[in-house]
């Protein structure tokens, strides 16, 4: 379709032609998210339009762009219309989109509160399906100096060596830290060994001179921060 000539109404417009039409007339923030999938995918099949076709496998999901995110080349690739290209095509994206939001929540280098850990976090661990333990090390005005993983584990858990934590904080000279952990489960209540983790890394902080801010744990929608809740 030539797109200098937009004399013609978009109801003649074949549907599969709107979304192209529509970003180019109004601008990205007008299109839905089913007509940016369309966009992506290209065509849909003999049935069905690209519009429809997208908004098919969003209702698979409930329209919940996170959980898009975490289906598989082969879940794609069972909608009749999506081969190994177009899946291929809307995981790569979803993907640029993730990795952009970790890119705009490390911009704001200092920590403010719990509240922009978990947007600097949710990014890297709100969505894995195994639990992570991180310790973000800062300066004395709670600028980030590294972020790091420690462990990884299972679904239920993982295995954190304090000595590991003090000597990356020692190694970068860092003056505070913010430890943080993902529950792959989506339940927010710290466990008795989160709990008793915290302390034990509250105390051996002191020892060496280097503050435990807070300890956050994330998951794909919220967070718990023991500093907010007075548990450290």
């Amino acid at each position: 379709m030539n797109y200098s000539t937009n004399n013609q109404s978009i109801k003649l417009w074949a549907e599969d032609d709107r979304p192209r039409e529509k970003l180019l007339l109004k601008g990205k923030q007008a299109l839905s998210d089913a007509e940016l999938i369309a966009i992506l995918i290209g065509s849909g099949t003999k049935n069905e339009s690209a519009v429809a076709l997208a908004k098919r496998i969003l209702a698979s999901v409930h329209n919940n762009l996170n959980a898009l995110g975490k289906l598989s080349e082969n879940d794609l690739m069972s909608f009749k219309g999506i081969g190994k290209a177009k899946a291929i095509s809307i995981i790569t994206a979803l993907e640029l989109g993730r990795r952009r939001r970790i890119e705009e929540a490390t911009i704001e280098t200092k920590i403010k509160d719990s509240k922009s850990v978990f947007e600097l976090m949710q990014p890297l661990i709100g969505e894995a399906s195994t639990e992570e333990f991180w310790v973000i090390c800062l300066n004395n005005s709670h600028k980030i100096i590294k972020k790091i993983r420690l462990s990884i584990g299972g679904i239920t858990g993982t295995v954190v060596d304090v000595r590991m934590v003090f000597k990356n904080a020692v190694a970068l000279h860092a003056t505070a830290l913010i430890l943080c952990h993902n529950h792959p489960s989506g339940a927010l209540k710290p466990s008795e060994s989160d709990i008793q983790l915290t302390k034990k890394m509250k105390s051996a902080g002191e020892t060496l001179d280097i503050k435990v801010l807070d300890h956050i744990i994330i998951t794909e929608k919220s967070y718990f921060s023991f500093a907010d809740e007075g548990l450290i």
